[in-house]
């Protein structure tokens, strides 16, 4: 048992108060710039880091792994049992082989961008129509619905909606184990999984025959490196996997909706840019705001990893077994890799083309995706970012100015309303409170 002085340098209870500020506040016990620093997270010395040569020293597996470092309620209740997220080594390339076949390749990205034209204009003319509700809600059903066919998943519109609310709560319940949100978040994981299973079983089994490329077909048929087939709840959970992360962009898109509120000339400029190409989808400018929204409100603040030697960085230093944590957030805005990291600048990311190669840009994990733990997934998010902000600009609709605070206490956060959204003529209620 430790110590009643152990338990007072311990820094758990402070990063659960301040959530995303919790990185801010570590640093200030550091040098100006520091690589590194060291503090003590559940028990056991760990080792902050950030920057370029932070995301270097976090993904080499010669130093690190990250079996086993994400507490047990966020692996099980986000990322499902024995998912990807929890392997290292051989056995992590070779089931991370078939998300990059599923997700990464161009071809597959192309092959999204039909479905998320074609579910954000039945959200747009839904709010043109009069329709009233937020940015959140609808990109839970937009972008859920566009996965989810593009993965092969049968059903109705209804019925896939559905599912995306409850992957949707899933993601917003995982980080709060003291609430009754995450209660219902493993009540909709077991649900979720218990379907999934049913869905590889019946592929199968021969009553369900998915395209060939899309991921029920890959995790129907992946095999492990025995030459096995994943029972079919595992294959669920990786299923899970390949289209939960576009249903967790709702996220960003509540944060889009704040900075294009708070920023006028740039939803002039997306919509102008959106209009003469006739197109929701793959606009450069939308694009770039994209890019911004992930650097400046990633999905969570950092990430764990064991140290599998004694690890030093930047004259500190963490003995074999205890954490190495990488600050996200910390290395989207370190003041040495990014010119005016704490200004909102989507310009910095027009005609960018290379994203990958930023090694200090890490909104979705570092490394190579191939080889190392960057989500495969990560193309397919920025599509529908982008179409989303592409939709929120258009100068029918207005987004409200109530509700855009953050709790940044809580992970993961978004803004309050989630973004409300009418038509720009719409009466908006109260006379006292327009927004």
């Amino acid at each position: 048992m430790a110590s009643p002085l152990a338990l007072l340098r311990d820094d758990s209870l402070s990063l659960l108060v301040r959530g995303y500020g919790f990185g801010a506040h570590l640093w200030r016990r550091a040098d100006r710039g520091a690589r590194a620093v060291p503090f003590r997270l559940l028990g056991r010395e760990a080792l902050f880091v950030r920057g370029e040569e932070g995301v270097a020293l976090f993904y080499d597996e010669s130093r690190t792994r990250r079996h086993g470092a994400m507490p047990a309620f966020i692996q099980e209740s986000l990322f499902g049992h024995g998912s990807v997220h929890s392997l290292d080594g051989d056995e992590h390339r070779h089931r991370k082989a078939t998300f990059v076949d599923v997700l990464y390749d161009d071809v597959e990205v192309a092959r999204l961008l039909p479905e998320l034209e074609r579910q954000w204009q039945g959200e747009l003319d839904a709010w043109v129509g009069g329709g009233d509700r937020s940015a959140y809600d609808a990109a839970v059903g937009a972008l859920g619905r566009a996965i989810m066919r593009w993965a092969g998943i049968p059903g109705t519109a209804a019925a896939q909606t559905r599912w995306a609310k409850r992957q949707a709560q899933i993601v917003d319940g995982f980080g709060v184990p003291y609430s009754p949100e995450f209660l219902l978040a493993l009540a909709n994981r077991r649900w979720s999984d218990r379907h999934a299973a049913e869905l590889i079983d019946a592929v199968r089994e021969g009553t369900l025959d998915p395209a060939e490329g899309t991921a029920l077909h890959a995790w129907a048929w992946h095999r492990d490196r025995s030459g096995d087939l994943l029972p079919a709840k595992r294959a669920g959970v990786e299923l899970q996997n390949s289209f939960r992360p576009m249903i967790a962009v709702s996220r960003f898109v509540a944060f889009a909706a704040k900075e294009l509120h708070d920023r006028p000339e740039w939803r002039e400029r997306i919509a102008a840019e959106t209009a003469e190409r006739g197109s929701l989808v793959g606009g450069e400018l939308a694009t770039a705001f994209a890019q911004e929204i992930r650097r400046t409100a990633p999905f969570v603040p950092m990430l764990p990893a064991w140290a599998e030697t004694d690890v030093e960085l930047d004259g500190q230093r963490v003995a074999k077994g205890g954490r190495v944590v990488l600050d996200i957030l910390g290395t989207d805005t370190d003041t040495r890799e990014w010119e005016r990291p704490s200004a909102f600048d989507p310009e910095r990311f027009v005609g960018v083309d290379d994203y990958e190669a930023i090694r200090a840009f890490v909104p979705h994990g570092g490394a190579d995706v191939r080889t190392g733990h960057r989500c495969p997934g990560e193309k397919l998010a920025i599509a529908g970012l982008a179409a989303s902000i592409a939709v929120l600009s258009d100068p029918r609709l207005r987004i409200s100015g109530r509700g855009l605070d953050v709790n940044r206490r809580r992970m993961p956060t978004k803004p309050r309303s989630g973004g409300r959204v009418r038509r720009a003529d719409a009466p908006s209620g109260c006379p006292f409170h327009r927004g």
